[in-house]
């Protein structure tokens, strides 16, 4: 009889394994280095769900600080909107990117630690998704309906994928998902960083700017958008080192303990 203490490293080595694997598959959809139409094509829907987490973030820190939901749009070239009454504006502000940024870390870090239940974990996000698009969701001012169509599009294919896929592949492709969440919240802060006058010029108001105006006027947009980015920073790093490198260094202390002794 096998212990339990023989099976778990390998079953944790093939999780990290995987995850490597997502890593790289996120890396190549994020830069697409050999400038594929295809992967364009892929991210295109990609985009449009952390555009739908990022809304979503707004949304529930409004519910969550006492305030309500009109609702949330969803644009076809990527952008969205959340319009909300009431509640703690600091925070629903601050809530779309550090939201999208905090939903990939805990994603990251809940299918790395407990990839048993992967497939339950796509199929409730899925349900998740599914519902605040019934709830919330609401067409843009051109009258798509695109934030409904992502949220039971990719809502109902990670339902698909949670009750018919494999454990292998739920694990991947939730590993993707969190990634690319992740890092998109990073990297479009650091958009509002290096490109945040030429938005004020073209009269954007993104969040840092919408910050800036009604919480802290003291505060440049530039400095709460890179404060924004080290918090997200922190949140993906911790992730990593609770799920990846935590138990890689508890597997590294136990082989040592066991070679002592």
């Amino acid at each position: 009889m096998k212990s339990t203490q023989a099976v778990e490293p390998v079953a944790r080595r093939k999780v990290l394994g995987i995850t490597a694997l997502a890593l790289v598959i996120a890396y190549l959809l994020w830069v697409n280095p050999m400038n594929w139409g295809i992967v364009n094509a892929v991210m295109y829907p990609l985009r449009l769900f952390v555009t739908f987490i990022h809304e979503a973030g707004h949304s529930l820190a409004a519910l969550i600080s006492g305030g309500d939901v009109v609702g949330f749009q969803v644009s076809a070239d990527g952008s969205g909107l959340a319009i909300t009454r009431g509640g703690n504006r600091a925070l629903i502000i601050s809530a779309g990117y550090l939201g999208a940024a905090l939903f990939g870390s805990t994603l990251f870090y809940v299918i790395n630690r407990f990839p048993r239940c992967i497939n339950l974990l796509a199929v409730g996000l899925g349900v998740f998704m599914i519902g605040f698009s019934v709830l919330f969701a609401r067409p843009d001012q051109s009258g798509s309906p695109l934030a409904l169509l992502v949220g039971f599009g990719v809502g109902g294919l990670l339902i698909l994928i949670g009750w018919r896929g494999s454990w292998f592949f739920n694990l991947l492709v939730l590993n993707v998902l969190a990634v690319l969440t992740a890092l998109n919240a990073v990297f479009d802060i650091w958009d509002l960083i290096l490109y945040n006058d030429a938005f004020i010029r073209q009269g954007v108001r993104n969040d840092a700017v919408a910050f800036h105006q009604e919480i802290a006027p003291l505060l440049p947009p530039v400095f709460i958008a890179f404060v924004w980015a080290l918090m997200a920073v922190a949140m993906l790093g911790f992730a990593a080192y609770l799920a990846v490198w935590k138990p890689i260094r508890a597997e590294i202390d136990a082989a040592y303990s066991r070679m002592r002794n």
